[in-house]
């Protein structure tokens, strides 16, 4: 008997993007700018915290919601960065943020529930909504304004089954940081109707040119309507370790026990030790690593300005640039895979976001060296200032 269960057979079958792609060519000189993976290594002082703990023994199970010292810490660390001031008890360390926004859908979505994405979205959320049952409703966000929180339009798609907003502060794939005014209309939309709010903050650290990250959970009425969702992965090049943390209400916390508890126990108890050295560990080691994302969102971002047909914002935050390209007159997935075929630059489709996203080409800046940078931006540049030739543009079916 060969029977999948309905949350399977019955939900999206959402592609890996241009990496799936990318992966099926064998033999091809490929740089890889789709994925939003950290280029630089994990610290050693966090890598060291974790041998040690290995050797001291720390290899079995441990509390189900994380040792309490990491937690103490990342209440610290709460206060002090976030506005959050929460006891210890209303934190949860999670296998990355990942796992904690699956177990946040599945202890608040019932079937039938609507959760609301801001479009561009990032597709993962899509997936862990229909697998709970619920419906996905999309809230496109405006190119031509930024794609600025607009309460407008997010407003007319809440309905009696909305049950929650999801939001991305720092944006994938945007690089939006949004302002406090703009959380504070989404904010005022939430308590309005209310509505839960999950913050996905992986990028939280990651900020340029004095731009500032404001949790939503730290506005008046927000704490007890929001989970906030923290990781490791992004800010200190701990992708591969899997660790994150989640801030809930206090009448939220057991049900999200409930749900960690029953899939994974517990995270990997001398992870967390490697956890405990990141929050407590010297700061510069983390503005090493942001100013260094810097240098290379700087790269990128001029040489794309530079190209025939493409217009790029700069960046507030996140390791993702999304550079315009409706002056190619090429539709993004249509564009990604040229570029992937001619150049072999991997780049993901603005489309794959969502249809807010049509018009623009995700671009990850801190996967690659300084060195791999240069080369793909040459590449890029060489293949649009071919793609402005007539010749060129009759060959791709470019009006």
């Amino acid at each position: 008997m060969k029977h999948l269960a309905k949350r399977i057979t019955e939900t999206s079958k959402k592609s890996f993007g241009m990496y799936g792609r990318a992966a099926a060519m064998t033999g091809r000189d490929l740089i890889h700018m789709e994925l939003g993976r950290p280029h630089a290594d994990t610290p050693d002082h966090i890598k060291q915290a974790t041998i040690d703990a290995i050797r001291a023994g720390k290899v079995h199970y441990s509390d189900l919601a994380g040792v309490p010292h990491l937690r103490e810490a990342l209440r610290e660390k709460l206060a002090r960065q976030n506005g959050l001031e929460v006891p210890a008890d209303r934190i949860i360390v999670t296998n990355g943020l990942t796992h904690g926004s699956y177990a946040a859908i599945m202890a608040f979505i019932d079937p039938g529930d609507e959760a609301i994405l801001l479009e561009p979205y990032y597709p993962q959320h899509v997936g862990k909504i229909e697998l709970a049952g619920g419906t996905v409703v999309l809230a496109p966000l405006d190119a031509a304004n930024g794609f600025r929180i607009d309460p407008a339009l997010i407003e007319p798609k809440i309905t009696a089954k909305t049950k929650m907003i999801v939001l991305i502060n720092p944006c994938n794939p945007t690089g939006r940081v949004y302002s406090r005014d703009e959380l504070q209309g989404l904010a005022d939309l939430a308590i309005r109707h209310d509505l839960l709010v999950l913050a996905d903050e992986v990028y939280e650290d990651i900020l340029f040119d004095g731009a500032r990250h404001t949790s939503i959970a730290s506005l008046p009425g927000m704490a007890d309507r929001t989970v906030s969702l923290f990781a490791f992965t992004k800010s200190y090049a701990m992708d591969g370790w899997r660790i994150g943390y989640m801030v809930a209400p206090d009448w939220a916390v057991g049900a999200l026990l409930k749900i960690t508890a029953n899939d994974v126990t517990h995270v990997n108890t001398f992870v967390q030790e490697g956890a405990l050295a990141a929050v407590t560990g010297d700061p510069a080691v983390l503005e090493g690593l942001i100013a260094e994302d810097k240098a290379r969102r700087d790269i990128v971002v001029s040489r794309l300005n530079q190209m025939s047909g493409i217009t790029c914002a700069w960046p507030e935050g996140t390791i993702y640039a999304f550079p315009n390209i409706t002056a190619t007159g090429m539709a993004s997935q249509d564009l990604a895979e040229l570029l992937l075929e001619e150049t072999g630059v991997v780049v993901e489709a603005g489309s794959f976001y969502g249809a807010a996203g049509e018009g623009h080409l995700r671009i990850c800046f801190g996967s690659l060296s300084i060195e791999q940078i240069g080369e793909a931006m040459d590449r890029l540049q060489r293949f649009f200032g071919g793609l402005s030739q007539p010749e060129t543009v009759a060959q791709v079916g470019v009006a």
